[in-house]
């Protein structure tokens, strides 16, 4: 073997590990890990990560969310185009596909040509109508009934090879990990805007009907149970108008 195919023999090997590839990859998850620790709510980031996914992975033109709530709402986030959205709205309308399938079943869902696909006759028959030709889709979390997704779409076929699986992989883990961390947050937000909200009800019961602290939570408690109202609900009408919702929805007189 000459010198010069040694060499290129180095290269080629280079390219796959520890190489020039491997070192912008990693360059390139990196900025995403931090962009996305960056952004703040769930709507950004995963705004963001279709964004990525369609700048990393190979093959990908398009990108989309699936979110699946309690195992039965399906709700598609972030289309980055035409071709993610009508196949997003045909996959919640046939109740079934490849996008389904990963978050319900599999980490992985590969659909290198619909044209031969089978697995999914009603919604392979939408797709490729749609100019769909294959998709790559990751399974992202599941947590309790919580499920979710990133799907990829191309209008060629064989879009997506090792490659592209192997970086969707990694850019997939990366976003599940930003995305639950963002939900945390906004957990946190919100529980303190409740607490907050309940504070100033109780103020103003506190004050209106001269009782304490504990006797204002109990009628808040109690307007909650008998007009079948969340508790922070009836304390944010209650700061919002000065009135408590009664049972039938009408504003207690007082």
């Amino acid at each position: 073997m000459s010198d010069d195919e040694a060499q290129g023999k180095d290269d080629e090997k280079g390219a796959t590990l520890g190489g020039p590839r491997d070192d912008e990859l990693a360059r390139h998850m990196s900025e995403l890990a931090r962009s996305l620790h960056a952004e703040e709510g769930e709507a950004a980031v995963l705004e963001r990560m279709v964004g990525a996914a369609v700048g990393m992975i190979p093959g990908a033109q398009e990108a989309s969310i699936t979110l699946v709530h309690g195992r039965k709402r399906v709700e598609t986030r972030v289309p980055t185009g035409d071709l993610a959205r009508e196949i997003a709205a045909l996959q919640e309308e046939v109740g079934q596909g490849p996008c389904l399938d990963a978050a319900f079943e599999h980490k992985t869902v590969s659909v290198p040509d619909l044209a031969a696909e089978r697995r999914w006759p009603d919604f392979t028959a939408g797709a490729l109508g749609l100019g769909a030709k294959s998709m790559l889709v990751f399974q992202l979390f599941i947590e309790g009934d919580n499920l979710g997704a990133l799907n990829l779409y191309s209008r060629e076929s064989d879009a997506f090879d090792c490659e592209a699986e192997q970086i969707g992989l990694l850019v997939a883990a990366h976003v599940a990990v930003a995305f639950a961390g963002t939900q945390k947050v906004e957990q946190l937000r919100d529980a303190a805007q409740s607490r907050d909200v309940i504070g100033q009800a109780k103020g103003i019961l506190m004050e209106r009907y001269n009782v304490t602290a504990e006797q204002a939570f109990l009628l808040l408690s109690g307007v909650s149970s008998h007009s079948n109202t969340k508790l922070v609900h009836v304390a944010d009408h209650l700061a919002s108008t000065g009135n408590l919702p009664s049972a039938d929805g009408e504003p207690i007189p007082h």
